[in-house]
Order: structure tokens, then sequence, then C-alpha cells
């Protein structure tokens, strides 16, 4: 007698209601089946792995006991979002995540409705479901409205923000704790060792498990005086939980894969909850496949992989990343100046600052996911005589904006901002593009911003930036490698202010802010067929300007052009404004600004999210010859 195959219970979820009629036995298997489809769907695709393998049961359970599209589950920062996506109705293209035209790699509103909130940076789910709970008792869209938030983003002020609210509102609330020791890089700080106190100890754990079985063992007048007794010793046992002073009933520690605890305490909060309730769940990121268990990040990002054994599949480079090389150059500039440090946001792969950290342990700081105390605790290190280099994603730096303005531009305190991931990045599209930190800097008295070309002018930026204690000054660089240019050795400062010429030509000048600078060159060499040979230039600095460069320019040629890789408002709108003060465009100069277009670009290769904005060297030959009327003859003859 042969055993039958195994029918994978997934096969017959197509949406969460298919759910509803699976026994508690038939749900645990969902769960493995779920699992599973999720490790061979990011093989094929790369992206966050290591997040979505620790809530596969999570993610079961509350599809399970809850009715969405109706109840709201959002996701916080949404990087574990895959098994969710899997079971409402995007199994057949889960093999598109992150790709032009696909999936995208977080929640989307626009992709589903059992997406009712967008993210993909982090903690701000209770807000989010906050704002759900008060528009359902306003006579808005009902149902439950349910954050699932990881221990690593209840670092950031805004998730204890929303909490101290909804203690005070007293709206029904639901917020799951996904604890599982793990953000990005491992959590830091007070608030990861409080919570570690609340499930360490064995013993408290232990009786936990007998009061509960006890108390329902006495007769019903006793009952309320052993609840009292086993409250007073639960807060002895851990000092009390800060979740039910801010006005939370709190449950837990409970184990975020155990199907069956997960089950029996979202039905009784499902059932019984009249207020906000936070359950605190352990959980394993990267739980069930072995590769991601064992990596240091629990498989967090991973390029496509082999599922057997967990290779991931990245092609060979023979440049060396904008990343590890402005992490290189502040090892060695650190290493003559003791007041070098540096500064990150949950973010110490991620920045290249592991790098630092491990050979300045005492000078480099991991915040956690805290981008406006980044800012304001590099401010106040300025203040106090050190060197700091805060180092953040362009994107994630919008979050301290304030404090940008505030605490450092108004009091030109010397803050060196390392902005990376400038520009476009690909796969994790809209939410991740830095698209916006030129002009939103470059608006500033008083502040210093530049872009590297290339990795050799990354060094000499970041020496610069080093050495300048005038007031704050950014440096900007792409996500990705290099152009594989020599490094200098002993990197000169820039004059601040100064760009540098690259090629002389007539008739039209190309001046580029960033790493277009390729793509400019590019460009010049099919023009150069046509017979026209454009002078180009590298600004360097948005801010100060290069107005003796500029204006020269200006008067050389009948046309200028610029590019750069962010938005309107950036360096293009400041050369503007200087031509427009000093009336060049009086004498009649065709002037262009290049920028990303008015529009969020969602996610696909870089060249092709280039391509979707006009920045290429295509785009930039065609602009040439708009300007100049070539297209114009061309089409008469």
């Amino acid at each position: 007698m042969t055993s039958q195959p195994h029918t994978p219970v997934l096969d017959r979820v197509n949406t969460p209601d298919d759910m509803k009629q699976l026994s508690d036995a038939e749900l645990r298997q969902l769960a493995d089946d779920l699992r599973a489809e999720t490790i061979a769907a990011v093989s094929v695709t790369g992206g966050h792995l290591g997040a979505g393998l620790g809530v596969v049961e999570m993610t079961v359970a509350l599809h399970a006991v809850f009715d969405a599209p109706k109840d709201k589950i959002i996701w916080d920062v949404s990087h574990q979002c895959y098994p969710h996506k899997i079971l409402t109705g995007r199994r057949d293209r889960i093999r598109t995540l992150r790709t032009e035209g696909g999936l995208s790699g977080f929640t989307k509103r626009s992709e589903s409705p059992y997406d009712p909130f967008g993210a993909a940076h982090s903690s701000t789910s209770i807000s989010a479901a906050l704002g759900f709970a008060v528009a359902r008792d306003l006579g808005g869209e009902g149902g439950d409205a349910i954050a699932v938030i990881g221990d690593g983003a209840m670092s950031a002020g805004m998730a204890y923000e929303a909490m101290n609210n909804a203690g005070h509102l007293g709206k029904r609330l639901i917020v799951i704790l996904n604890d599982n020791e793990m953000s990005i890089a491992p959590p830091t700080g007070a608030m990861s060792s409080y919570l570690s106190r609340l499930y360490a100890g064995e013993p408290f754990q232990e009786f936990k498990a007998a009061a509960k079985g006890a108390v329902s063992l006495l007769p019903e007048p006793f009952r309320e005086g052993a609840k009292r007794a086993k409250d007073m010793l639960k807060h002895m046992t851990v000092g009390g939980t800060m979740f039910e002073e801010l006005g939370f009933s709190y449950l837990g520690p409970i184990d975020g894969h155990d199907m069956e605890q997960l089950l029996s305490v979202l039905r009784t909060v499902k059932e019984r909850a009249d207020g906000p309730i936070l359950i605190h769940a352990i959980t394993k990121k990267g739980k069930g496949y072995a590769p991601a268990e064992g990596a240091s990040d629990r498989g967090h990002a991973r390029a496509k992989f082999d599922v057997v054994t967990g290779e991931q599949k990245k092609a060979p480079s023979n440049a060396p990343s904008y990343t590890s090389v402005f992490a290189e150059t502040l090892i060695d500039l650190a290493a003559n100046d003791p007041k070098i440090c540096a500064i990150t946001a949950a973010m110490p792969d991620g920045t290249g600052l592991d790098r630092f950290m491990k050979r300045y342990a005492s000078r480099c700081f991991d915040v956690g996911i805290a981008e406006q105390h980044a800012v304001t605790f590099s401010a106040g290190l300025a203040a106090g005589g050190m060197r700091p280099f805060c180092a953040l994603y362009s994107t994630f730096l919008q979050r301290g904006y304030d404090q940008v303005v505030h605490d450092v531009a108004i009091q030109r305190l010397p803050v060196r901002f390392a902005i990376d991931r400038a520009g476009l990045v690909g796969a994790d599209g809209a939410t991740h593009a830095g698209s916006f930190d030129v002009a939103f800097l470059a608006n500033l008295p008083g502040i210093v911003v530049m872009a590297a070309a290339d990795e050799a002018e990354l060094v000499r930026m970041v020496a610069t930036a080093a050495a300048y204690d005038d007031g704050p000054i950014a440096f900007r660089f792409p996500r990705g490698e290099g152009v594989g240019v020599e490094m200098p050795q002993n990197p000169e400062l820039l004059e601040i202010g100064k760009g540098r010429m690259i090629q002389e030509g007539s008739r039209v000048a190309i001046l580029s802010f960033g790493t277009r600078l390729q793509e400019v060159t590019a460009a010049c060499e099919a023009l150069s067929a046509k017979g026209i040979t454009p002078t180009v230039a590298d600004a360097r600095f948005a801010k100060p300007l290069d107005k003796e460069m500029i204006l020269k320019l200006a008067a050389d040629h009948e046309a200028l052009i610029c590019i750069e890789e962010g938005s309107v408002g950036g360096f293009g709108s400041h050369v503007a404004q200087l031509l427009s003060d000093e009336g060049v465009f009086d004498n009649g100069l065709k002037f262009r600004s290049m920028v990303l277009p008015d529009t969020f670009i969602d996610q696909a290769s870089p060249r092709a999210m280039y391509d979707t904005a006009g920045l290429n060297a295509d785009d930039i030959e065609a602009k040439v010859l708009e300007v100049l009327g070539v297209e114009v003859i061309a089409q008469r003859a």
C-alpha cells in the first residue's frame, strides 16, 4: 500500500475567506506550506526573507481569526508581508516581487484591498491603526484595526506617541508586538533590554502557566483574590509593564510560532477586547530555514539564492560599492583624528558603519530606528567638540528633517551628513528612492551640499567633510558599485563651492551634479558622431554654487543643461535662480534642467527607473539635440 502524496493546504486557499473552513490542524499545515512557498518565491526574486519567515504562523492565525479586508491588518515597515500577500490573492504573482510591473516588496494600497495602509518605513502602524479605529467609531469603515509592529520598530518615538494617544482615547485597538530580538540589525537600547526581561526568566513563565491553571480550579469567590495575587507577583517579577502604564491591556509573552496559542489568544481578544490591547509575541526571524536562522541578519535581505544551500547568486563586481568606499575612507581618517565618530539609525550594515564599529567601537553609535534622535544626538556631539558623521539613507533622513533645520542648521553645528542611497535605488521602489534630499537641504542657510560623481570623488568629499568645521555639510552617493576609477591615496580637500571642468566644447554646456556624469559622458560620445562636442562640467556642489564657473558656462555657450538625480527644487532650481538674479536670461541663454519627474516611480532595475525618469544617456543626447534645434532641422530636411 503506497502513501498518498501530500496535497498542500495552501492550494485550497486563494483568499482569507477560504481559511474559515479549515480546522486548526489544517491551519498548522497551511503555515508549513506557506513557509515553503515564501522561501521558494524569494529564492527566485530576492528580497526580504527572514522577517516574513518569522511571522508565518502569525499571518495564518490573523487571517483565520479576523475578517480582512473589513478588519485592517497593518504590517509595520511591511518587509514581513510576503506570506500575507500569498494568502490574499497574490500567490500567482508572488514571483514578480520587486520587479518592474510586479508586486511591491511592501504593502501598497493600490495593489490590494488587503493592504489597508502602505508602508516601507518603520513605526507608523500604531498611528495608522488608531486612525482606522477612530474612523470606525466616527461612522467610517467598520472592522477591527490590528497593528503588527516589530521590537526594532518600537525604538522609534512615533510608536510611543501613538500608544500614548491610543491609551488616552481608549478605543478598541489591537497591537501585536512581534518580538524577535531583531530588526535589521540586532536591536539596541533600553527598550530591547526591557523586552528581554519580560520573558527571559523561565520561573516567571512557569509561574504564569501554573497560576493560570490553578486559578481556574478555585471556587468563584476566591478567583478574584488569586488573580490579584498573581498580578502582584507578576509586577514584582518584571517590574510592571510600561504598556499597561500607557493604557494598554497587556497579554504575553506568548509563543508566536505556536498555532494553538496564537489562535486561542486572537479568538479571545476578538471576542472580548473593549479597549487598546497589546499582545506580546515571541518569534524567531528566519524561522524554519536554516541558512536564514544561521545568518547574522537572520536572512533580512537576500539576493536570489539556492534553496538547498542558501547560497546567494550575486553578480561579480570589479569595482567597490560606494558604501564601502565611504566606510573605508572614514576608518582611515578616524585613525588620525580621535574626534571623528559615526552615527547610524539601525543600519550599520547598510551604511557600512559595521566596519567602522569593529575598528572604533567607542566612537560608533547605533541609536536604533530613531532618525530624529540620530540627527540631534549628532548635533550634541558636534556642540561638544566632536566631528560626527551621521550616516543615513536619503529616504530615512526625511524622517529627521525638522531636527536638521532646528538643531543643526540654525545653530550652524558641523554635523557631517553621509547620505547613502541617493537617487533611484531599484527594487525597493518609491519608498526608498533618494529623490528629495538636495531640494530639502540646499534650501537651508549655511549648509554645504555635495554629490560625488564617482567613487574617487566620494573619497575626496569624505575627507573634505571631516576637515570642515564651519557648519553642517552633506555629501550624497548612490547605492551599488562605483565605476572603477583609480582611487586617490592621499585625497586632496575640495575647495568649498568649486566645481571642475571635465571637457571643453562649444555651443552647449552640460553641468552635471552627481553620478549622472557617466551618462553624460556616454551621451557626449554619441553626440561627437553628429559633430557636436558639448562642454561638460562636474558641479560637485549644489550649495554653495560655483558662481564663477556657472556664469562663464552661460556666457560662453548658447545653451546650458543641468542634470541631477533629484527632484525639482534641487540643484537645477538653484542654478536657474542664480542665472535669473544675474540677468543671464536677458541675453537669450537657452536653459534646461533635467530632474526626476514629478511622480513616484515604481520598482524596477535602476536603469529602467532612470529610463522612466528620462535621465539616461539617450535622454541627455536627445535634450542636447532639442535645445540646439538639430532634430527640427533634420525633420525639415
